[in-house]
This record gives structure tokens, sequence and C-alpha cells, in this order.
């Protein structure tokens, strides 16, 4: 099935994946090479898991599960299993922010540090519960069979609206995380003297903003979207149909056909009626 604009696609895919994987890579070398490393004894160490696993999970791979409709080459694939691809990204990505959350406030309490006081961790709890409330009520409203077509149709536009807000204020939140962890880490050194490691994690801070527009691009053009199921219909609260929205479609092709069968076999036998009436009044 071919996409309109294939070439272009490809090439902001390929730019996606790339500067998101690079931003991944800058996260481990500024905790490695300028924070000291990993560890889990409630130290620093433990802390440093935090960058790794939001960068990681909440914006690298939420980034790829938002986008994994828009592949072309899953449209061959069917509807439910592209959701349960989708579901489990955004699974994995809540587990590793659950994770990242652990170490933070475990390292906090460990040395008597008070939490929630600042805006980023205000930002970053918030957007972790809307994030959890997400995932749940998309599993329970689009995987699994329970929820009406209708209430499907109605809250679609929210689900997708809600997603792309959270994906944003993810970026936020973890800007503001490295901008706060870095006036803390070079306090004494001076952020304002260009070091080198506050060079470096700019420079990260700007991979992350690349990576999420190229995202936003990408899942905002309606060239690029999943092409609609065949003979479905796809239905609305108003009772109007909408295309573009996942996992409505309705089949009547089966319905069609035994209608149309149906009014053969009645028409055939109305037929055979009136000619036997017509034999009957004759020999009368």
């Amino acid at each position: 099935m071919a996409m309109d604009g294939y070439k272009g696609f490809l090439g902001l895919l390929v730019s996606a994946l790339l500067v998101g994987f690079l931003s991944v890579i800058f996260t481990l070398i500024w905790v490695l090479h300028y924070r000291e490393g990993l560890g889990w004894d409630g130290t620093t160490l433990e802390f440093n898991w935090h960058p790794v696993l939001m960068v990681t999970g909440f914006v690298f791979i939420q980034g790829i599960a938002i986008i994994v409709y828009r592949l072309p080459w899953t449209w061959k694939c069917s509807k439910l299993l592209m959701k349960s691809i989708h579901a489990g990204l955004h699974t994995v990505a809540a587990i590793l922010v659950i994770i990242a959350l652990v170490s933070v406030f475990d390292f906090h309490n460990a040395l008597s540090i008070p939490n929630m006081y600042s805006l980023h961790s205000w930002v970053g709890l918030t957007v972790v519960i809307l994030y959890i409330l997400q995932l749940l009520l998309g599993v329970f409203i689009f995987l699994l069979p329970w929820a009406p077509l209708s209430l499907r149709a109605l809250v679609m536009p929210v689900h997708v609206y809600s997603g792309l807000l959270i994906f944003g204020t993810v970026i936020a939140a973890v800007l503001t995380g490295v901008t706060e962890k870095l006036f803390f880490a070079l306090n004494s050194s001076g952020y304002g003297t260009f070091p080198p490691e506050g060079v470096f994690t700019n420079t990260l801070g700007l991979l992350i903003v690349v990576y999420g527009a190229l995202i936003f691009w990408i899942v905002t053009r309606p060239q690029w979207q999943r092409p609609k199921e065949p003979n479905s219909v796809l239905l609305q609260p108003n009772g109007g149909t909408r295309e573009g929205a996942e996992g409505l479609a309705v089949n009547f092709s089966n319905v069609d056909t035994s209608d149309s069968k149906l009014n053969s076999e009645t028409t055939a036998k109305k037929r055979n009626l009136t000619v036997d009436e017509a034999g009957q009044r004759s020999t009368m």
C-alpha cells in the first residue's frame, strides 16, 4: 500500500530515530563521564538512574509508541496487533518511569532532601500520573473488547490530544530537570562560565527538543495516517462517519451478503407462488 510522500516520511523517521538514540547516548555519557556513574546505594549514583530512565522511557520509547501506527510496513498487520504493540511500548516506558521515580525519592530520603518542592517535580509527577491513567484507559477502552463502539468514538479524539499533550509536557519536564540538576551540580564551578559539562548537557536538551519536534511533525501529517480498514464503517456518537478513528471499524460485508441471499430467495418464492396460482386458475 503506497504512502503519499514516502521518501519524506522515511527521511523524517530516520532523523527522529537517530536524534532520539543520540539523546539516550548523551544522557549515558553525561552520568557516566561527568556524574560519576550509576549505582543503587542511596547516593548520587542512584539518582543518576533518574535522567537515564526518563530520557530512555518517557522521551525516546514514548515517541516511538506515538508514531508506530504511521509506519507503512505495518499497515498490512491487524489492528489488534498494532494496538498491542502500541500499548506494549507505552507499558515499557511506564515501567522505566516508575523505576526512575523510585530512584529519585530513595535518593532524597537517604540524604534527608525535601521531596516535591520544585516546579520540575510538580510538573513531572503530574505528567507521570496522567500518563499512567492514559495507558490504563487506553487498554480498557481500545485494546480490550469491552467498551462499546460509541464510547470508543467519543474518547478517541481526547485520547489522541491527551497523548500529544503528555508527550510535550514530558519534554518540558525533562528540560527543567536537566537545568535544575546543572544549577546544583555546577554551583561551585560556575554554570555561567560555560563549563564543558554545561555545554554538553545543554546540547542534550536541544537534541530532546528536536526529537520531540520530529515526532510531532510525523504524527500530525494527515497523509501519513494509517489507511481505513476495507469494507468498514467508522461510527461516531452522532450517527455519522469519520475517517481515521482507530479501532472503530465494523464490517458489514457478511450482513450485506446474507441480506442479498435472503432477498433473492424471497423473490424466487414469490415468483413460484404466482406461477402456481396462475396454473390453478387455468384448470378451474
